[in-house]
Parts: structure tokens; C-alpha cells; sequence
């Protein structure tokens, strides 16, 4: 089942002015980042959370294979920017001893330089792997009462601009 989903926070934040009145009441939608499957939904209508709490989960599968292989990648890049570390070193010690010409030095200094893009690539890559997994779970923003539950196991969360409601939270 495809379904575009949010999670609405309704929270009435009182703000006491001069006269002493005014209650606000705004609306605060909330989504994953991510799209998935909906694994499980801890909470029910009535129910009070604390910030923090997960609210529900996406099935994280994916997400913890694209964590192992970003995790693969970057010891991969590492191992090859060290070994062209090593090239470089052996490059400028045959160069200083005029052993090697200016062109193998150049292309050393080449290799180094891509096997360096290369592994800060790859740790970007298992930084973006790694937050994605933790945006599977959606926490509560704030303490609150669920007022309205609109989701369900099974369900498929795409990311869109504007999801549809899922779940009210108010403020306590």
C-alpha cells in the first residue's frame, strides 16, 4: 500500500502577555527524510510521550546495508590513499636522488592527491549512510498527547513537500 505520510505535532504553547490571556494553538508537521515501510507505530491515540520517544519506525534493512557497504567503501579509499601516500614518499625519495624523473613525480603526486578526494568522499558517503539509518525512527519533538493516529504497519512512507497527516500531537 503507497501512502505519502507526515507526523503533525498540535501543540498549544500558552504566551502570557501584559493583559494576562492568549492561548496559541500551532500546528508543527513533522516527516522522515527517508521513504521505507512503516515497521512499527509505538504509539496510540491518548497515549503521552516524552521528547525523544520514537514514534514509529521504517524498516531499516536497506538502510543498514547501504551503512555496511558506505562502511566497505571508506576502508577501501583509506587502504588506496595510504598506499598512494606510500607512492608519493617513494616517489620523492627516487626524485631527490634523481632515480626518477619530474613526470613520475607529478604523477605521483596525482594519485595522492585523488586517493585523498577519494577517501573524503567515502566518509562523506557513511556519514549521509549512517543519518539516513537514524532517520528511520521519528522521535517526538517535545512532550505531548497523540490526539490522532493516521498510520499503520505496512504502510509505505514516501518523502514528498507536503505529506498528508499522520499523527496530532498536543502539547502538555
Amino acid at each position: 500500500m503507497k501512502a505519502l505520510w507526515a507526523l503533525v505535532f498540535l501543540f498549544g504553547s500558552l504566551s502570557a502577555s501584559a493583559t494576562g490571556e492568549a492561548t496559541r494553538i500551532q500546528s508543527v508537521p513533522l516527516t522522515t527524510p527517508v521513504s521505507g515501510v512503516v515497521k512499527n507505530v509505538f504509539v496510540s491515540v491518548g497515549q503521552q510521550v516524552k521528547k525523544g520517544q520514537p514514534l514509529l519506525a521504517l524498516d531499516d534493512a536497506i538502510y543498514q546495508a547501504r551503512v555496511m557497504e558506505a562502511e566497505a567503501g571508506a576502508v577501501r579509499a583509506k587502504e588506496e590513499d595510504l598506499d598512494a601516500g606510500r607512492n608519493l614518499a617513494r616517489a620523492k625519495e627516487l626524485y631527490s636522488r634523481a632515480v626518477s624523473s619530474t613526470t613520475e613525480m607529478d604523477a605521483a603526486r596525482l594519485r595522492s592527491a585523488q586517493a585523498d578526494a577519494a577517501s573524503k568522499e567515502a566518509q562523506a558517503r557513511l556519514i549521509i549512510a549512517r543519518k539516513n539509518q537514524q532517520y528511520t525512527i521519528l522521535r517526538a519533538p517535545f512532550d505531548g498527547v497523540v490526539k490522532a493516529r493516521l498510520v499503520e504497519p505496512g504502510m509505505y512512507v514516501a518523502t514528498t513537500l507536503q505529506p498528508p497527516t499522520l499523527i496530532v500531537l498536543e502539547k502538555r
